[in-house]
């Protein structure tokens, strides 16, 4: 979670490297990287403690966010996702905001990360490890965890657990592979997380 400047910039730069971008600001047609940008500084301003400037920065960086959103179809609310975070395109991705995925996600359009209601009210959502690449059209959903380097194939529907290093597919989602992204070559993977940290050898302290 994104609580101080040092955090934003960690999160800003682990985005940045995962979308593999090798310029410094987003380009006109960079809309997707725009928005997550926007996202971090919602976080940011969303967890400092508040002051009448962070309310106003805060505000005017959710209009933005909210904005944005609607044209690349993406309803996606902070603090849910942690640094690393590839969205690779536009269009149709939808979460749950008291879901939690964490270091590395590799996310494609058409997914859903959703909830189940319990009898007795309670919003059951998924945890979700590091380093799990997402395909297009897949839905997870309901009180499941799923492990580190994780790959959910295309259009799955994910409604249990699912252990780490493994690749699930199919409706319901069952394990077709007992290798996860550690056998592709993915923004996801933990290689990609190892070169990031050989270039920005300062945020190892990030992931003790």
């Amino acid at each position: 979670m994104i609580k101080s400047k040092d955090d934003l910039q960690f999160y800003l730069e682990a985005d940045k490297f995962a979308l593999d971008k090798k310029y410094s600001k987003p380009k006109i047609n960079d809309d997707v990287w725009k928005f997550q940008i926007l996202l971090r500084k919602v976080e940011y301003y969303k967890n400092k403690n508040p002051s009448l400037l962070s309310i106003i920065l805060l505000r005017a960086y959710q209009v933005r966010k909210h904005r944005l959103g609607i044209k690349l179809g993406f309803d996606i609310p902070p603090n849910v996702f942690g640094p690393g975070l590839r969205i690779n395109h536009f269009g149709n991705i939808v979460v749950n905001g008291s879901a939690k995925v964490g270091m590395w996600c590799d996310i494609h359009q058409g997914v859903n990360i959703g909830s189940n209601n319990s009898a007795e009210g309670n919003i059951l959502v998924p945890k979700i490890g590091s380093n799990v690449w997402i395909g297009p059209g897949a839905k997870i959903f309901g009180e499941i965890e799923i492990g580190n380097e994780v790959q959910i194939a295309a259009n799955a529907v994910v409604n249990k657990n699912v252990a780490d290093n493994k690749t699930v597919a199919g409706i319901p989602a069952k394990v077709i592979n007992d290798k996860g992204t550690e056998s592709v070559a993915v923004a996801a993977s933990k290689a990609k997380m190892d070169e990031f940290l050989e270039s920005y050898p300062q945020y190892k302290h990030y992931f003790k």
